[in-house]
């Protein structure tokens, strides 16, 4: 009869907590609770870059009541409008905030990282997570509409390494000079083309053409702020960079064009360019014998141009007079040209 009697109380106790004693679940309950409230300073927003410093939105909200005192840990979730915050963006907050500002460049470069498309209204919903541990089941606010209209917003990261000396009149290392990767919009993935003339030549990455702060080796393709380790490229040639610093990974894959044809040494070997990644051309000065040439894509036939008077199409393209030339391959204009020295 007493066992009886305290396992009767312990449930009594239990339920007036709100604690299940299910051993199947796996999450605890939290009775009553209601989830905070969520207001925001609109539900449109057009960004422009002219204004980047400006208020694009302010959010503030109510804690979510989980029946007991608790610390609550809040996140804003923005996710595409009808998908019920399926792969929503997350944004934790401190403590004991209940209010928060965002500008233009920061929101702009949030909605870009979430791939949104540039100079378009895309629909999208914002609420508030609130937790206090992985025990209980998160408490959700109210849904906010927002349409957004973010820009183009072009970024770069920066090269410095020890493939600098090959590039005439460049030195080693040297950050001002260095080539450097782009991310059209500003969404956390750079690429940019870089020519290594050995493998496990060493390079760091600058998020400005300084050495304030750089990215070092993390090890397994990863890299991180401030790491130590110099970045080695894992073969010669030209190879085109992906840096992700939403993730903190490098990738590297072979991006190259050369010359190719009895003009230049062979229709069987290639002459090597260099890529510009601030003016995304690609050159080379070269001597060219009186003959016939093409340009073609990692040393391979699957991709080639040649063509007359500087536009590139199928043909060959023929060499009259034998001499040093300074050429130019623009893959954006489908242009080149041949200026002989």
């Amino acid at each position: 009869m007493k066992t009886f009697n305290i396992i009767a109380c312990l449930a009594v106790l239990l339920s007036l907590i709100g604690v299940s004693c299910s051993k199947d679940e796996t999450k605890l309950v939290a009775v009553p609770g209601e989830g905070g409230s969520l207001q925001a300073s609109g539900s449109s927003v057009v960004l422009t870059k002219e204004n980047a410093d400006q208020e694009a939105l302010a959010i503030q909200w109510e804690s979510a009541d989980f029946g007991f005192k608790a610390a609550i840990i809040n996140t804003l979730q923005i996710g595409l409008k009808g998908q019920n915050f399926e792969g929503a963006k997350e944004i934790a907050f401190s403590a004991g905030d209940n209010s928060y500002s965002f500008n233009i460049l920061e929101l702009n470069a949030l909605l870009l990282a979430m791939e949104l498309p540039v100079d378009v209204v895309t629909d999208l919903e914002l609420r508030l997570k609130s937790t206090i541990s992985t025990s209980f089941t998160p408490l959700y606010s109210n849904t906010l509409p927002l349409a957004v209209t973010p820009y183009a917003a072009i970024s770069y990261l920066y090269v410095p390494g020890a493939y600098q000396k090959a590039i005439p009149p460049g030195a080693d290392w040297v950050v001002e000079t260095a080539e450097s990767l782009i991310s059209p919009t500003s969404n956390g993935i750079y690429t940019g083309i870089i020519y290594f003339p050995e493998a496990d030549s060493e390079f760091k990455i600058t998020p400005a053409r300084s050495w304030d702060a750089s990215y070092g080796d993390d090890g397994a393709g990863r890299i991180s702020l401030n790491a130590g380790g110099n970045i080695k490229a894992p073969r010669t040639g030209n190879l085109e960079l992906t840096v992700n610093t939403n993730e903190n990974t490098i990738t590297y894959k072979d991006h190259s064009w050369g010359i190719v044809g009895d003009a230049a040494v062979s229709w069987d070997d290639d002459t090597d360019m260099r890529y510009e990644n601030s003016t995304q051309l690609w050159k080379i000065t070269v001597e060219l014998k009186a003959g016939e040439m093409k340009f073609r894509k990692n040393h391979d036939w699957g991709t080639n141009y040649g063509g007359a008077n500087g536009t590139l199409n199928n043909d060959n393209i023929v060499i009259t007079e034998a001499g040093m030339y300074d050429i130019v391959f623009d893959l954006v204009n489908m242009k080149y040209s041949l200026t002989k020295k």
